[in-house]
Protein backbone atom coordinates (compact mmCIF):
# COMPACT_ATOMS: atom_id res chain seq x y z
CA UNK A 1 0.00 0.00 0.00
CA UNK A 2 2.60 2.63 0.90
CA UNK A 3 4.25 2.01 -2.55
CA UNK A 4 1.07 2.91 -4.39
CA UNK A 5 0.20 5.55 -2.39
CA UNK A 6 4.12 6.96 -3.13
CA UNK A 7 4.11 5.97 -7.02
CA UNK A 8 0.24 7.82 -7.08
CA UNK A 9 1.27 10.85 -5.58
CA UNK A 10 4.36 11.01 -8.06
CA UNK A 11 1.82 10.35 -10.86
CA UNK A 12 -0.49 13.25 -9.29
CA UNK A 13 2.67 15.85 -9.01
CA UNK A 14 3.32 15.12 -12.56
CA UNK A 15 0.08 15.71 -13.72
CA UNK A 16 -0.46 18.93 -11.85
CA UNK A 17 3.39 19.93 -12.95
CA UNK A 18 2.31 19.46 -16.73
CA UNK A 19 -1.19 20.83 -16.67
CA UNK A 20 0.60 24.18 -15.51
CA UNK A 21 1.95 24.94 -17.87
CA UNK A 22 0.65 27.47 -20.49
CA UNK A 23 0.52 26.91 -24.03
CA UNK A 24 -1.39 29.90 -26.83
CA UNK A 25 -1.01 27.48 -29.34
CA UNK A 26 -4.53 25.59 -29.73
CA UNK A 27 -2.49 22.22 -30.55
CA UNK A 28 0.78 20.76 -28.62
CA UNK A 29 3.25 17.66 -28.14
CA UNK A 30 6.79 17.59 -26.08
CA UNK A 31 8.32 13.67 -26.46
CA UNK A 32 11.84 13.06 -26.09
CA UNK A 33 13.42 11.76 -28.89
CA UNK A 34 15.62 8.10 -27.38
CA UNK A 35 12.72 6.85 -25.75
CA UNK A 36 9.54 8.53 -27.98
CA UNK A 37 7.87 9.23 -24.37
CA UNK A 38 4.91 11.92 -24.88
CA UNK A 39 5.97 14.27 -21.87
CA UNK A 40 3.05 16.85 -22.99
CA UNK A 41 0.13 16.90 -25.24
CA UNK A 42 -2.69 19.49 -26.22
CA UNK A 43 -5.08 17.90 -28.85
CA UNK A 44 -2.10 16.32 -30.06
CA UNK A 45 -4.50 14.62 -32.70
CA UNK A 46 -6.20 17.62 -34.14
CA UNK A 47 -5.66 17.62 -38.14
CA UNK A 48 -4.57 20.95 -39.36
CA UNK A 49 -2.58 22.44 -42.27
CA UNK A 50 1.43 22.21 -41.15
CA UNK A 51 2.53 24.68 -43.55
CA UNK A 52 6.39 24.22 -44.56
CA UNK A 53 7.04 21.72 -41.41
CA UNK A 54 5.78 19.25 -43.87
CA UNK A 55 9.65 20.02 -45.11
CA UNK A 56 10.41 17.36 -42.46
CA UNK A 57 9.03 14.49 -44.15
CA UNK A 58 10.65 15.83 -47.57
CA UNK A 59 13.94 16.13 -45.59
CA UNK A 60 13.36 12.38 -44.37
CA UNK A 61 13.12 11.16 -47.68
CA UNK A 62 15.63 13.21 -49.13
CA UNK A 63 18.35 11.55 -45.89
CA UNK A 64 17.28 8.46 -46.18
CA UNK A 65 18.38 8.35 -50.52
CA UNK A 66 21.45 9.99 -49.42
CA UNK A 67 21.91 6.94 -47.20
CA UNK A 68 21.07 4.30 -49.87
CA UNK A 69 23.32 5.79 -52.34
CA UNK A 70 20.81 7.25 -54.60
CA UNK A 71 22.07 10.88 -54.02
CA UNK A 72 25.18 12.22 -52.35
CA UNK A 73 25.86 15.52 -50.70
CA UNK A 74 27.80 16.24 -53.89
CA UNK A 75 25.30 15.37 -56.27
CA UNK A 76 24.19 18.59 -58.41
CA UNK A 77 20.77 18.50 -59.35
CA UNK A 78 19.35 20.49 -61.89
CA UNK A 79 16.73 22.90 -61.54
CA UNK A 80 13.27 22.14 -63.30
CA UNK A 81 10.36 25.14 -64.20
CA UNK A 82 8.31 23.34 -61.80
CA UNK A 83 10.86 23.47 -59.06
CA UNK A 84 10.86 27.46 -59.90
CA UNK A 85 7.25 28.15 -59.81
CA UNK A 86 6.62 27.29 -56.13
CA UNK A 87 6.57 30.87 -54.83
CA UNK A 88 6.40 31.52 -51.15
CA UNK A 89 9.94 31.28 -49.34
CA UNK A 90 12.32 30.19 -51.85
CA UNK A 91 15.63 31.38 -52.88
CA UNK A 92 14.66 31.85 -56.29
CA UNK A 93 16.33 29.00 -58.44
CA UNK A 94 16.35 30.10 -62.02
CA UNK A 95 15.38 26.94 -64.69
CA UNK A 96 18.16 25.01 -65.16
CA UNK A 97 20.35 26.32 -62.71
CA UNK A 98 22.52 24.02 -61.21
CA UNK A 99 23.10 23.57 -57.38
CA UNK A 100 24.37 20.59 -55.11
CA UNK A 101 22.37 18.58 -52.99
CA UNK A 102 24.68 19.81 -49.77
CA UNK A 103 23.57 23.61 -50.96
CA UNK A 104 19.61 22.78 -51.79
CA UNK A 105 19.19 21.02 -47.98
CA UNK A 106 20.86 24.30 -46.45
CA UNK A 107 18.45 26.05 -48.39
CA UNK A 108 15.44 24.01 -47.07
CA UNK A 109 16.65 24.00 -43.79
CA UNK A 110 17.46 27.44 -42.82
CA UNK A 111 15.47 29.76 -45.19
CA UNK A 112 12.19 26.99 -46.32
CA UNK A 113 12.82 27.59 -49.80
CA UNK A 114 9.92 25.72 -51.85
CA UNK A 115 11.87 25.69 -55.00
CA UNK A 116 14.52 23.51 -53.35
CA UNK A 117 12.35 21.43 -51.70
CA UNK A 118 10.57 20.64 -55.07
CA UNK A 119 14.04 20.03 -56.88
CA UNK A 120 14.87 17.70 -54.39
CA UNK A 121 12.12 15.72 -54.68
CA UNK A 122 11.82 15.53 -58.49
CA UNK A 123 15.79 13.88 -58.02
CA UNK A 124 14.18 11.65 -55.03
CA UNK A 125 11.47 10.14 -56.81
CA UNK A 126 11.46 11.99 -60.70
CA UNK A 127 8.63 13.90 -59.62
CA UNK A 128 6.82 15.72 -57.08
CA UNK A 129 3.60 13.87 -57.50
CA UNK A 130 5.64 10.30 -57.24
CA UNK A 131 7.50 12.19 -54.22
CA UNK A 132 3.93 12.81 -52.61
CA UNK A 133 3.50 8.73 -52.79
CA UNK A 134 6.59 8.21 -50.93
CA UNK A 135 5.61 10.65 -48.47
CA UNK A 136 2.46 9.50 -47.59
CA UNK A 137 3.58 5.87 -47.69
CA UNK A 138 6.44 6.81 -45.33
CA UNK A 139 4.30 8.30 -43.08
CA UNK A 140 1.93 5.41 -42.77
CA UNK A 141 4.66 3.35 -42.01
CA UNK A 142 5.59 5.60 -39.38
CA UNK A 143 2.09 5.61 -37.73
CA UNK A 144 1.19 8.82 -38.76
CA UNK A 145 -2.66 8.10 -39.00
CA UNK A 146 -3.55 12.01 -38.77
CA UNK A 147 -1.55 12.68 -42.16
CA UNK A 148 -2.39 13.49 -45.94
CA UNK A 149 0.11 14.83 -47.69
CA UNK A 150 -0.66 16.70 -51.87
CA UNK A 151 2.67 18.51 -51.62
CA UNK A 152 6.70 18.69 -51.10
CA UNK A 153 6.21 22.06 -49.49
CA UNK A 154 3.48 22.75 -47.22
CA UNK A 155 2.16 25.28 -49.32
CA UNK A 156 -2.01 25.36 -49.20
CA UNK A 157 -3.78 22.52 -50.90
CA UNK A 158 -6.87 21.17 -50.04
CA UNK A 159 -6.50 17.65 -47.58
CA UNK A 160 -3.16 18.96 -46.81
CA UNK A 161 -3.20 18.14 -43.10
CA UNK A 162 -1.05 16.59 -40.23
CA UNK A 163 -0.97 16.57 -36.65
CA UNK A 164 0.74 17.60 -33.89
CA UNK A 165 1.89 14.12 -32.85
CA UNK A 166 2.25 13.03 -36.26
CA UNK A 167 4.78 16.31 -36.68
CA UNK A 168 7.17 14.41 -33.18
CA UNK A 169 6.59 10.90 -35.18
CA UNK A 170 8.64 12.19 -38.23
CA UNK A 171 10.81 14.84 -36.46
CA UNK A 172 11.80 12.12 -34.08
CA UNK A 173 12.75 9.77 -37.34
CA UNK A 174 14.53 12.30 -39.14
CA UNK A 175 16.87 13.38 -35.70
CA UNK A 176 16.94 9.84 -34.32
CA UNK A 177 18.65 8.19 -37.16
CA UNK A 178 19.72 11.32 -39.74
CA UNK A 179 22.04 13.29 -37.04
CA UNK A 180 23.89 14.76 -39.55
CA UNK A 181 20.79 16.65 -40.52
CA UNK A 182 21.84 19.04 -37.67
CA UNK A 183 24.80 20.31 -39.83
CA UNK A 184 22.19 22.31 -41.92
CA UNK A 185 19.54 22.62 -39.20
CA UNK A 186 21.44 24.17 -36.17
CA UNK A 187 22.53 27.08 -39.07
CA UNK A 188 22.05 31.12 -37.97
CA UNK A 189 23.19 32.73 -40.61
CA UNK A 190 24.95 31.37 -43.59
CA UNK A 191 25.15 32.19 -47.75
CA UNK A 192 24.98 30.71 -50.94
CA UNK A 193 25.99 31.04 -54.66
CA UNK A 194 29.36 32.67 -53.99
CA UNK A 195 27.95 34.56 -51.36
CA UNK A 196 25.70 36.41 -53.21
CA UNK A 197 21.93 34.96 -51.42
CA UNK A 198 22.28 35.46 -48.05
CA UNK A 199 20.40 32.93 -45.67
CA UNK A 200 18.87 33.50 -41.89
CA UNK A 201 17.28 31.42 -40.45
CA UNK A 202 13.72 31.55 -39.42
CA UNK A 203 13.59 29.37 -36.71
CA UNK A 204 14.78 32.04 -33.67
CA UNK A 205 15.57 29.68 -31.13
CA UNK A 206 18.86 28.56 -32.98
CA UNK A 207 20.25 31.63 -31.90
CA UNK A 208 18.25 32.24 -28.70
CA UNK A 209 17.81 29.15 -26.96
CA UNK A 210 20.18 27.11 -25.29
CA UNK A 211 20.94 23.89 -26.56
CA UNK A 212 18.63 24.51 -30.00
CA UNK A 213 19.23 21.75 -32.43
CA UNK A 214 16.54 22.79 -35.19
CA UNK A 215 14.36 21.73 -36.73
CA UNK A 216 11.47 23.48 -38.68
CA UNK A 217 9.08 26.09 -39.01
CA UNK A 218 6.27 26.72 -41.00
CA UNK A 219 3.54 29.45 -41.55
CA UNK A 220 0.82 30.43 -44.47
CA UNK A 221 -2.42 32.46 -43.61
CA UNK A 222 -4.18 29.42 -43.06
CA UNK A 223 -2.21 27.02 -41.27
CA UNK A 224 -1.04 30.09 -38.85
CA UNK A 225 2.40 29.78 -37.20
CA UNK A 226 4.03 26.20 -36.92
CA UNK A 227 6.72 24.83 -35.09
CA UNK A 228 8.64 21.45 -34.37
CA UNK A 229 11.66 22.54 -32.49
CA UNK A 230 14.18 20.94 -31.08
CA UNK A 231 17.11 21.47 -28.22
CA UNK A 232 19.46 18.92 -26.47
CA UNK A 233 20.71 19.29 -23.14
CA UNK A 234 22.85 16.74 -20.95
CA UNK A 235 22.53 14.26 -23.51
CA UNK A 236 18.51 14.13 -23.85
CA UNK A 237 17.07 15.79 -26.86
CA UNK A 238 13.42 16.94 -26.80
CA UNK A 239 11.01 17.78 -29.62
CA UNK A 240 8.16 20.05 -29.32
CA UNK A 241 5.71 20.73 -31.51
CA UNK A 242 3.52 23.76 -32.00
CA UNK A 243 0.47 24.00 -34.38
CA UNK A 244 -1.34 27.07 -35.51
CA UNK A 245 -0.12 29.36 -32.93
CA UNK A 246 -1.49 33.36 -33.38
CA UNK A 247 1.83 35.06 -33.99
CA UNK A 248 5.13 34.05 -34.55
CA UNK A 249 6.62 35.28 -31.32
CA UNK A 250 3.74 32.98 -29.77
CA UNK A 251 5.00 29.56 -30.90
CA UNK A 252 8.56 30.16 -30.25
CA UNK A 253 7.33 31.32 -26.71
CA UNK A 254 5.45 27.85 -26.51
CA UNK A 255 8.00 25.79 -27.31
CA UNK A 256 10.23 27.72 -24.82
CA UNK A 257 7.82 26.61 -22.43
CA UNK A 258 7.43 23.04 -23.01
CA UNK A 259 11.37 22.85 -23.70
CA UNK A 260 11.73 24.41 -20.08
CA UNK A 261 9.55 22.05 -18.64
CA UNK A 262 10.80 19.05 -20.11
CA UNK A 263 14.89 19.73 -19.20
CA UNK A 264 13.71 20.90 -15.63
CA UNK A 265 11.65 18.03 -15.05
CA UNK A 266 13.31 14.98 -16.84
CA UNK A 267 16.56 13.18 -17.49
CA UNK A 268 17.95 10.72 -19.76
CA UNK A 269 20.00 7.70 -18.28
CA UNK A 270 21.77 5.37 -20.17
CA UNK A 271 22.20 2.08 -17.78
CA UNK A 272 24.90 0.11 -18.03
CA UNK A 273 26.07 -2.29 -15.49
CA UNK A 274 27.28 -2.22 -11.93
CA UNK A 275 29.56 -4.94 -12.59
CA UNK A 276 30.83 -6.90 -15.37
CA UNK A 277 28.43 -9.40 -16.28
CA UNK A 278 29.92 -13.18 -16.01
CA UNK A 279 30.55 -15.31 -18.95
CA UNK A 280 27.33 -17.91 -18.34
CA UNK A 281 28.65 -21.87 -18.74
CA UNK A 282 26.94 -23.55 -21.63
CA UNK A 283 26.51 -27.29 -21.69
CA UNK A 284 27.15 -29.58 -24.73
CA UNK A 285 28.10 -26.33 -26.78
CA UNK A 286 31.21 -25.75 -28.91
CA UNK A 287 32.44 -23.38 -26.23
CA UNK A 288 32.26 -23.88 -22.75
CA UNK A 289 30.58 -20.15 -21.68
CA UNK A 290 28.24 -17.79 -23.88
CA UNK A 291 28.85 -14.09 -22.44
CA UNK A 292 25.38 -11.78 -21.36
CA UNK A 293 25.03 -8.58 -22.49
CA UNK A 294 22.22 -5.95 -21.89
CA UNK A 295 19.46 -6.01 -24.21
CA UNK A 296 17.13 -3.02 -25.57
CA UNK A 297 15.61 -0.49 -23.50
CA UNK A 298 19.26 1.04 -21.43
CA UNK A 299 17.93 4.31 -21.92
CA UNK A 300 15.46 5.01 -19.48
CA UNK A 301 13.70 8.58 -19.12
CA UNK A 302 13.12 9.61 -15.45
CA UNK A 303 12.19 12.22 -13.63
CA UNK A 304 15.00 13.74 -12.27
CA UNK A 305 14.28 13.08 -8.32
CA UNK A 306 14.34 9.38 -9.26
CA UNK A 307 17.06 9.07 -11.28
CA UNK A 308 19.51 10.38 -8.38
CA UNK A 309 18.66 7.59 -6.28
CA UNK A 310 18.88 4.71 -9.07
CA UNK A 311 20.02 1.01 -7.57
CA UNK A 312 20.49 -2.38 -9.39
CA UNK A 313 19.88 -5.72 -8.99
CA UNK A 314 20.94 -8.76 -11.28
CA UNK A 315 19.39 -12.33 -12.29
CA UNK A 316 21.30 -15.07 -14.54
CA UNK A 317 20.59 -18.37 -15.26
CA UNK A 318 23.53 -20.19 -13.70
CA UNK A 319 24.02 -22.29 -17.21
CA UNK A 320 22.21 -22.76 -20.63
CA UNK A 321 22.35 -25.96 -22.56
CA UNK A 322 23.22 -25.48 -26.29
CA UNK A 323 22.18 -24.32 -28.68
CA UNK A 324 22.25 -20.39 -27.96
CA UNK A 325 21.23 -17.82 -29.85
CA UNK A 326 22.15 -14.60 -30.40
CA UNK A 327 19.78 -12.73 -28.08
CA UNK A 328 18.34 -15.56 -26.15
CA UNK A 329 17.03 -14.14 -22.65
CA UNK A 330 19.91 -15.17 -20.07
CA UNK A 331 18.68 -12.85 -17.26
CA UNK A 332 17.40 -9.57 -16.20
CA UNK A 333 18.74 -6.46 -14.72
CA UNK A 334 16.27 -4.92 -12.30
CA UNK A 335 16.72 -0.84 -11.67
CA UNK A 336 14.93 0.76 -8.58
CA UNK A 337 14.48 4.10 -7.12
CA UNK A 338 13.82 3.64 -3.73
CA UNK A 339 11.21 0.82 -3.39
CA UNK A 340 9.68 1.22 -7.04
CA UNK A 341 11.10 -0.51 -9.97
CA UNK A 342 11.33 1.53 -12.98
CA UNK A 343 12.61 -0.88 -15.64
CA UNK A 344 13.68 -4.52 -16.02
CA UNK A 345 16.42 -4.73 -18.26
CA UNK A 346 16.31 -8.35 -20.43
CA UNK A 347 20.06 -9.90 -20.45
CA UNK A 348 20.91 -11.69 -23.53
CA UNK A 349 23.32 -13.72 -25.23
CA UNK A 350 25.64 -11.80 -27.29
CA UNK A 351 27.24 -14.52 -29.64
CA UNK A 352 26.20 -17.29 -30.90
CA UNK A 353 27.27 -21.01 -29.67
CA UNK A 354 26.45 -24.12 -31.48
CA UNK A 355 25.56 -27.17 -29.89
CA UNK A 356 28.78 -30.06 -30.58
CA UNK A 357 27.72 -32.71 -32.77
CA UNK A 358 28.28 -36.24 -32.53
CA UNK A 359 31.72 -36.65 -34.25
CA UNK A 360 33.00 -33.82 -32.11
CA UNK A 361 31.75 -35.42 -28.73
CA UNK A 362 33.20 -38.30 -29.94
CA UNK A 363 36.96 -36.75 -30.86
CA UNK A 364 36.39 -34.75 -27.04
CA UNK A 365 36.01 -38.13 -25.51
CA UNK A 366 39.30 -39.90 -27.30
CA UNK A 367 41.21 -36.57 -26.13
CA UNK A 368 40.06 -36.91 -22.60
CA UNK A 369 40.97 -40.41 -22.81
CA UNK A 370 44.23 -39.75 -24.61
CA UNK A 371 45.14 -37.11 -21.86
CA UNK A 372 43.70 -39.08 -19.08
CA UNK A 373 46.33 -42.54 -20.42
Amino acid sequence: MKRFLTALCAAMMLTVSAGALEVSAPSAVLMEKETGTVLYEKDAHAKLEPASVTKVMTLLLTMEAIDAGQLSYDTVITASAHACSMGGSQIWLEENEQMTVDDMLKAVCVVSANDCAVALAEAVAGSEEAFVEKMNQRAAELGMNDTTFKNATGLPAEGHVTSAWDIALMSRELILNHPDIRNYTTIWMDSLRDGKSELVNTNKLIRFYEGATGLKTGSTDSALYCLSGTAERDGMELISVIMKAPTSAQRFDDAKTLLGYGFSTYALETIVPQEALPPIPVELGTQATVQPVLGEGTALLLEKAKAGQLSQSVELAESVAAPVARGDTLGTLTVTAGEETVAQIPIVAGEDVARVTFSQMFTRLLRLAFLGG
